[in-house]
């Protein structure tokens, strides 16, 4: 490309290459790059080219290519070895390896030639003196591949015995292998527990734990595992996203969403990768990848999508249907191709059990948002008794038998039994309970029904439920706002029942139900004037217009009196009859939840948390235990505002417990989130985080996913923040923020998730994307009244731009932070802000007297501040941060010194070590002042001198101060790591030789 004139400029451009994305623009790349290098007349940087290509090559989806450059590098090598210096030497025998793979991922390579490279890669490995653990690890590799077992079994036990040398792969790979083979054999917990120091970070490289995280998924899935399988897909599909080679690991996340019930999910990741379906450069992968298109289009046509349009090859669209037929095709053509170079029928087979497996879970919340593809499933659907029932008889003893007992079906069964009997010749009773029960279901369009079923009822014979229809009615009709119109009938029915019932002409269910009615419609009355007298204050405070119906205090009072006293007599008419009556059982309950409410009302919390709690316990006690669900919340929202979050808690889950299969989606999502805000309030976050990834998926099969579901994807990543799965939690916090919005959720919901993504980024070294998200914050954060969480985020995301290798931004954010932490009177991190920026000045334009300049102005900001202090808590902890701007003081002065010592004459490099013991001196003093609680700052102080003075030639000195930190130290144990740290430091300094 015309900027490679010399040997170094090709390498400093083959290092830059190296760093781009995985792809065909980086190929490209490396091919001028060795034109470049053959203009050169240097073998060696050829050689070093070469090299490079075939690196590039093999972390990319165009693996075919790698065989000429080797080829090349081969017959360089047998011509003149003399022109490899050993780096290039050791590449040379490691890319053996990377050729046998290479031939075995290429149908068209012989297996001949296969076995023949194996033999030469032995005879090689042989003369340069390396052991035959790499020869065997590949030939285990071939032969597992065409499914010789018997002889993969030997290779394998070789593999395992030879020595480890330098052309063995690392630990991780070879633990991936092995893990590999043992999921072959069936042995999935071998498998993990084989893979599990990868997975727990103790090994790593280029590609790992990339791959052992994908192929993990579907043995943690198999053995029922799911909460792993989960997480290690968070995990590791961030590592896959970005990396082209890795198709094979990327074709293991899609099939675990088609296994787990995330077909959608599924869908995107094929998006996301179009190429995938094409890319012809590696076989092997592309075997994998159709496969698992396979078997989620085949899923996606058995849920009934077969016509959706889905992600497939570039040039057409396609639908679910026609791409599984596509990729079956193609899966078979390329197992083919393999099976017939190898001789077998191994890769057909194993490809077409891949394509046929059938799911191993319903659906698996991820946390992550993704829309269901199949329909969600409802509260329980009626027994299927009902369904499968054919006698209209039947169905009506068991419609009767369900609303009898309040089962949550019972309209359900009622609708079968109308259906069923549209054509029937029925009884009035019949035809007045399937009128009741639509006018029930149907809420206020069913208002005129009541009226029919009363008339049904009176045709039966039974006034008194005659009665009790028409007062349902008239609560109905309260419900829709007709408070005074539904009062005036039920009054009148309320008279009725009670001269039928002293006539004993009609039972106490009937007179129960309308005196119910009657209190529900005084209650509706209280809640109405709540409402008003709200709004009334409302205007008060910000008159406007008039509010209608204007409720004064007394006329609330009233009101509630009413009510209460009405509420009363429900209680008084069941009381003594509920343990044989599950229907007044219920009566009473719900009597109890109102008085309740009145207490809430007129601001007796305690009374009305203890009637809600003995509300949902008659329920539970009745066997009702879906009924005690809101009450049960109601005290959990009570118990928060009087601070008892351990009694939140509780009602919390009891309303889990009892709701069970019957609370709506949206309602469970509502239960999980407040339980995870609770639970992770007391410090739980591990168990916080499972009801709020339970939230989540609610809030989504509820189709909420862009409002409720993004409160609870923020919750979870926060709280999978807390647990230090950092990425996990970036995933969600990601996948949150699509949806979080200033205007839905608050400029503070959007700000934390930000702020906790930076935070999650940075511990994954994404510093520059760390510094994107923390910039975001402080950009909204910036226009708050409150500047503490502005100037937070911008010295946040300065340390993240200085770890990206960004200094120019780097200083302008820490200068930023600077003036907003001098403005809050912060001079903790205004002082911490400079010393910063006297970092970067040294690496910078500014260099050592910038820097000198910057430091000495963190120390008087901080001498400034200590001497204002009267506080003595204040005083302390400004000494500390005195005594640290002294110890990084010394620290840039003699870092200053040996970074320019090639240039400096000695006695300003002595002049500056001298400079620098002076500010270690101070520095031990302030710590020094500080007694116990400054201990360590002196002793790493003191240590630090003492090196100065071993530079400066005075041995005695630097001796006397190690023997100070041992000193310090005399009565302290072995238990803190500083303290051993510092013992063994001191005593290094003591040696002859320092």
């Amino acid at each position: 490309m015309g900027d490679v004139t010399d040997f170094d400029a090709l390498r400093r451009a083959m290092a830059e290459n190296a760093e781009q994305p995985e792809g065909p623009a980086r190929n490209a790349r490396a091919e001028q790059l060795l034109a470049d290098a053959e203009r050169l007349d240097v073998p060696l940087a050829v050689i070093e080219a070469l090299g490079h290509q075939l690196k590039v090559y093999n972390y990319s989806s165009e693996k075919d290519k790698m065989f000429v450059p080797f080829a090349r590098l081969l017959r360089m090598w047998d011509e003149r070895p003399e022109d490899f210096d050993a780096y290039e030497t050791h590449s040379l025998h490691w890319v053996f390896k990377w050729m046998s793979a290479g031939m075995l991922d290429q149908p068209h390579v012989p297996l001949a030639s296969i076995e023949k490279w194996l033999a030469e890669m032995a005879h090689r490995y042989r003369l340069a003196g390396h052991s035959e653990r790499a020869v065997r690890s590949a030939e285990f590799s071939v032969a597992a591949h065409i499914g010789d077992h018997a002889r993969a079994k030997r290779a394998y036990a070789a593999w395992l015995a030879a020595d480890r040398d330098e052309m063995a792969d690392c630990h991780a790979c070879e633990l991936h292998g092995q893990g590999d083979w043992q999921v072959t054999l069936g042995r999935d917990a071998e498998a993990l527990e084989l893979w599990r120091p990868v997975l727990e970070g103790e090994f790593a490289c280029a590609h790992e734990p990339h791959t052992v995280l994908a192929s993990s998924l579907a043995p943690l899935l198999r053995l029922g595992r799911a909460d792993e399988a989960r997480a290690n897909h968070l995990r590791g599909f961030r590592l896959v996203r970005p990396m082209e080679s890795m198709r094979g690991a990327y074709a293991d996340h899609v099939e675990f969403c088609a296994l787990t019930g995330n077909e959608a999910r599924g869908l995107e990741l094929l998006a996301e990768r179009p190429a995938y379906f094409t890319d012809a450069g590696h076989p092997r992968s592309r075997l994998d990848f159709m496969a698992v298109v396979t078997l989620l289009m085949d899923r996606l046509t058995e849920l009934g999508l077969g016509s959706r349009r889905v992600p497939g090859p570039a040039g057409r669209t396609w639908t679910a249907r026609e791409l599984a037929v596509h990729a079956r095709a193609e899966t078979l053509e390329l197992a083919e191709r393999f099976d017939r170079r190898n001789g077998t029928s191994y890769a057909g087979d194993r490809a077409r059990a891949r394509m046929d497996q059938r799911p191993l879970l319903d659906r698996l919340p991820l946390g992550v948002r993704t829309a269901r593809t199949a329909p969600a499933p409802a509260a329980p659907p009626p027994a299927p008794e009902i369904r499968a029932a054919s006698g209209l008889a039947t169905l009506l003893a068991e419609a009767r038998r369900l609303s009898e007992t309040l089962q949550p079906h019972a309209l359900q069964a009622w609708a079968a039994v109308a259906q069923a009997a549209q054509d029937a010749e029925l009884e009035p009773r019949d035809r007045a309970e399937i009128t009741d029960h639509e006018a029930m279901a149907r809420g206020p369009e069913g208002i005129e029904l009541f009226e029919r079923a009363a008339a049904l009822y009176a045709e039966a014979g039974d006034v008194g439920e005659a009665l009790a229809a028409r007062a349902r009615g008239a609560y109905v009709r309260a419900l829709t706002g007709e408070v005074d119109t539904a009062l005036a009938m039920v009054t009148g029915l309320y008279d009725e029942i009670l001269a039928l019932y002293a006539d004993e002409g009609t039972g106490v269910r009937q007179t129960a139900s309308v005196v119910m009615s009657r209190a529900r419609i005084l209650m509706r009355r209280v809640h109405e004037g709540a409402v008003l007298e709200g709004a009334a204050a409302a205007q008060e405070a910000s008159p406007a217009e008039p509010v209608p119906g204007g409720v004064g205090p007394g006329d609330r009072t009233e009101a509630a009196g009413r009510a209460e006293r009405a509420v009363r007599e429900v209680l008084a008419l069941v009381d003594g009859r509920c343990s044989d009556d599950v229907r007044l059982a219920a009566r009473a309950a719900e009597a109890r939840a109102m008085l309740a409410e009145l207490a809430a009302l007129r601001g007796d919390a305690g009374r009305a948390a203890e009637l809600f709690r003995r509300a949902a316990s008659d329920y539970v006690d009745a066997g009702l235990g879906w009924f005690a669900v809101e009450y049960e919340v109601q005290v959990a929202a009570l118990a928060h505002q009087a601070g008892d979050l351990a009694g939140a808690e509780q009602a919390l889950r009891c309303a889990l417990e009892y709701g069970g299969p019957y609370v709506e989606p949206v309602g469970r999502a509502q239960l999980h989130l407040q339980l995870a805000e609770v639970i992770g309030g007391r410090g739980e976050p591990a168990e916080a985080a499972e009801h709020a990834l339970q939230a989540a998926h609610w809030a989504d099969e509820a189709g909420e996913s862009g409002t409720l579901g993004a409160w609870a994807r923020q919750q979870l990543g926060g709280l999978l923040l807390r647990q230090g799965r950092c990425a996990e939690a970036a995933e969600v916090l990601e996948s949150a923020l699509a949806d979080l919005s200033v205007q839905a959720h608050g400029d503070g919901a959007v700000v934390q998730a930000l702020w906790w993504l930076g935070d999650c980024l940075g511990e994954l070294d994404d510093h520059r994307a760390a510094a994107e998200r923390r910039l975001q914050a402080a950009e909204i954060a910036r226009h708050w009244p409150e500047q503490q969480d502005h100037a937070t985020l911008a010295h946040l995301a300065a340390e993240s731009l200085g770890h990206a290798g960004m200094p120019a931004e780097a200083e302008q954010a820490y200068a930023r932070a600077g003036e907003l932490w001098r403005a809050l009177g912060n001079p903790h991190f205004l002082v911490r802000s400079l010393r910063a920026r006297a970092w970067l000045a040294l690496r910078g334009e500014a260099g050592t007297e910038g820097a000198r300049d910057l430091m000495a102005q963190a120390v008087r900001t901080c001498e400034d501040a200590l001497r204002a202090a009267a506080d003595p808590s204040a005083r302390e902890q400004l000494t500390a941060e005195l005594g640290a701007t002294h110890r990084q003081f010394g620290d840039l002065l003699a870092r200053s010194a040996t970074e320019d010592a090639e240039e400096a004459e000695d006695g300003v490099i002595r002049a500056a070590f001298e400079a620098a013991l002076v500010q270690m001196d101070r520095a031990v003093a302030l710590f020094g002042s500080l007694g116990a609680d400054g201990l360590h700052g002196r002793t790493g102080a003191e240590l630090a001198a003492g090196w100065l003075e071993a530079d400066l030639g005075r041995p005695a000195g630097a001796a006397a101060r190690a023997r100070a930190v041992l000193a310090a130290y005399e009565d302290a144990g072995d238990e803190d790591a500083t303290v051993r740290e510092r013992r063994a430091e001191a005593a290094q300094m003591l040696e002859p030789d320092q």
